[in-house]
């Protein structure tokens, strides 16, 4: 794996961990004040780090605990772009019991002055089930 590839995994992996932590601070700290994008828990585009705290906010204060996995995470570069795509999920833990929530994801990350910031991300929830889709005999 390239070393650009090696820092955006890791960028991915430290948000997951401070999203974790409810550390905010640290997750927002990775993206760049007029990022754009859209959430899985609204319609309506996202606009600039306090709309997406919003978003955060919305799943931290949803349950008791929240964990947050990233999986099959692939980088692609373009010199001073990457794009990182990747599934997620997240397990919210209530006093109902724990409930999943499958999804995937994007950013698209831009080099500013040696540090790599989110521009735009994009993630959705999962609705493909592929016992609902398995066409294969017997």
């Amino acid at each position: 794996m390239a070393e650009i590839e090696k820092q955006i995994v890791k960028i991915e992996q430290d948000i997951a961990a401070a999203f974790n932590r409810r550390d905010m601070a640290g997750i927002l700290g990775y993206f760049e004040e007029g990022m754009i994008g859209f959430s899985s828990t609204k319609h309506e585009r996202l606009h600039g780090l306090e709309a997406l705290r919003k978003t955060f906010q919305y799943y931290l204060q949803q349950s008791e605990k929240v964990e947050f996995a990233l999986d099959e995470i692939k980088v692609q570069s373009f010199g001073p772009v990457a794009v990182s795509t990747f599934y997620w999920s997240v397990t919210v833990t209530t006093s109902k019991g724990e409930h999943e929530i499958p999804g995937r994801g994007s950013h698209v990350f831009v080099e500013k002055n040696g540090q790599w910031k989110i521009v735009h991300e994009h993630f959705s929830r999962s609705h493909h089930r592929p016992e609902l889709w398995d066409t294969s005999p017997g």
